[in-house]
């Protein structure tokens, strides 16, 4: 397990460093919110989807679960993508380009008139948000106070709940009025509201600029926001730089299980997001009753994450991060036992803890697991690779139910996932022991361009 972070430092050097990390740390929660929005606001216009052919074509479950993975799929090229120029060229660049992408994606997806073209802008407005999810990750790893780092990551990644509630609550109190559309015209007000106040406040990582040996202008940079010029890290990955410092000792054994973390609760998050209003819905909930329950998932996470997240501060982020997942199994198990509705919410708010919840200390974790020089990669690897598991959530409810298997099942299956999570997460060797024990090889792993 990791050491805990509680004797690290947590104080600010001026009241203008405070500012300036709370802006930063403002504005990348503002853009997650619609990483999650854009996530539950597909499960939300289901129901309408599969029951008014006249929206967009005919769906049956099955390719209502494709197309809830379309958007997955985009969202693991386009982390993956942050992950490979992320390192190279700079957060701020790539985090500016991915609020761009998302926005206009959302927007067109609001004009689509069949299947085809709304799986296709599914998967493009896809691209813009894995993107901002992997970057966001490294910027706050790199600007936040040390021992501040897991409850400053787990605030900005809350915005992923945090945009599910926003999604459920829009569903709730403006679907009738503006119809699916005008949920999906919602994802685009970025575009407006928060890229010009990115433009200004936004500066790029001095970590960032240093590693690539801009020693002037890291200056610059900490100079205007008061942040202090941080020091130099222990170079672990020789002189590679992004995924191919993850492809060699020491950083690709842990890259892996972590990718087998993310996979776990992704796979988790979108599958309970996607299909529990459907499952409720057929369990004899209305359609507002069903939507409830997806504000109480949600809800739960964003919650216990952020108390979460105070004690992983305390005593390391992998221990919790097991727990939570242990929880999320728990949960899951207690959905099926038929409990009066009082329990059954109850155990809806832990599994939104123990799967988003979760989610949201891995995204943590893993921006403080790796070096400046690979942390962008680092990131986007196990958001790109977790987006399999992502993928294949929405894909697995849907052949589930289409099959006429009971819902109860699908509740088991993904208890089982939650605890494989817990078993993955034991197995991540500790920082401190990897850069201890590292000796790095002479001879460079090829990696292909």
């Amino acid at each position: 397990m990791n050491a805990p972070d509680s004797t690290e430092n947590t104080s600010w050097a001026s009241d203008r460093h405070r500012r300036s990390v709370l802006w930063i740390v403002a504005l990348s929660t503002a853009a997650i919110v619609f990483d999650g929005y854009d996530l539950v606001v597909y499960g939300t216009v289901l129901p309408t989807l599969l029951a008014d052919s006249a929206q967009l074509g005919a769906l049956d479950p099955e390719t209502a679960g494709a197309l809830g993975s379309y958007a997955l799929i985009g969202v693991m090229v386009g982390a993956l993508t942050a992950g490979a120029y992320g390192d190279r060229i700079g957060r701020r660049r790539t985090m500016l380009t991915c609020i761009v992408w998302f926005s206009v994606g959302m927007g067109a997806t609001a004009l689509a008139q069949n299947i085809t073209m709304f799986g296709i802008l599914r998967f493009l407005t896809g691209i813009g948000v894995g993107g901002l999810v992997a970057t966001v990750g490294a910027m706050i790893a790199e600007f936040a106070p040390p021992g501040r780092r897991n409850l400053f990551n787990a605030i900005v990644y809350s915005g992923i709940p945090a945009g599910g509630v926003l999604a459920s609550l829009a569903a709730i109190t403006l679907q009738d009025s503006i119809g699916w559309r005008g949920l999906f015209w919602i994802g685009a007000l970025p575009l407006f509201v928060l890229l010009p106040l990115a433009l200004l406040r936004m500066p790029e990582s001095p970590r960032w600029l240093l590693a690539h040996g801009r020693v002037a202008d890291a200056q610059q940079i900490c100079a205007r926001t008061g942040i202090p010029m941080p020091e130099a890290e222990p170079a672990i990955t020789g002189d590679r730089v992004g995924f191919a410092a993850l492809a060699r000792k020491p950083l690709l054994r842990p890259t892996a299980l972590l990718g087998l973390m993310s996979f776990s609760g992704l796979l988790l998050t979108y599958g309970l997001n996607t299909w529990l209003p459907q499952i409720m819905s057929e369990a004899g909930y209305n359609a507002k009753g069903s939507l409830s329950f997806l504000l109480v998932l949600n809800g739960g996470a964003i919650i216990g994450g952020l108390i979460a997240s105070r004690v992983a501060d305390r005593t390391g982020p992998q221990r919790v991060i097991a727990v939570t997942f242990c929880l999320a199994a728990l949960s899951l198990v207690l959905l099926t036992l038929n409990f009066p509705l009082g329990v059954l919410l109850v155990a809806v708010a832990g599994a939104g803890i123990g799967a988003i919840g979760t989610q949201v200390l891995i995204y943590g974790f893993v921006s403080n697991y790796y070096p400046t020089t690979a942390r962008a990669a680092g990131v986007a690897w196990c958001a790109g690779f977790g987006r399999l598991g992502g993928i294949l959530g929405p894909l697995l409810g849907g052949i589930l139910l289409g099959a006429g298997i009971a819902s109860s099942t699908a509740f088991y299956i993904f208890a089982v996932v939650a605890l494989l999570g817990a078993l993955v997460t034991t197995a991540v060797p500790a920082v401190r022991a990897l850069r201890q024990s590292d000796r790095v090889s002479s001879e460079p792993v090829k990696v292909a361009e």
